[in-house]
């Protein structure tokens, strides 16, 4: 898939779609504690730890991705976000409980499948 690339830039790749389902799940994690949308639900949220970490993790996500297209063709890169779909179930099994089900797992082969055709 794609050309030769560095370990690095590999790990940028499939690191922002990690650290966005990461945000993800915060942000999931967050809004089990918030309040009535309103000037003071809004500051309660926004000093939310939870919530802190989420905007970290996607703000350093957004900061390796510039730095990946820097590198890769956008359209190359962006395929990868696709991964989100896959790491999204995943993290909300094992953080918040959810289900994995035979459908998901499908979906997620056939998103991975769809990298493949796409960068090769």
């Amino acid at each position: 898939m794609g050309g030769n690339y560095s370990p690095a830039l590999w790990l940028g790749l499939t690191g922002t779609p990690l650290m966005i389902a990461m945000g993800q799940v915060l942000f999931k994690l967050s809004s089990r504690t918030t309040g009535e949308f309103g000037v003071a639900g809004i500051v309660a949220l926004l000093l939310n730890p939870l919530m802190i970490g989420a905007l970290a993790v996607y703000g350093i996500g957004t900061l390796v991705w510039i730095f990946v297209l820097k590198s890769v063709p956008l359209t190359m890169a962006y395929s990868f976000m696709a991964l989100t779909f896959c790491f999204v179930p995943l993290l909300a099994s094992i953080f918040l409980g959810e289900t994995l089900t035979l459908r998901t797992a499908i979906g997620a082969a056939l998103l991975i499948g769809g990298m493949i055709v796409i960068n090769s």
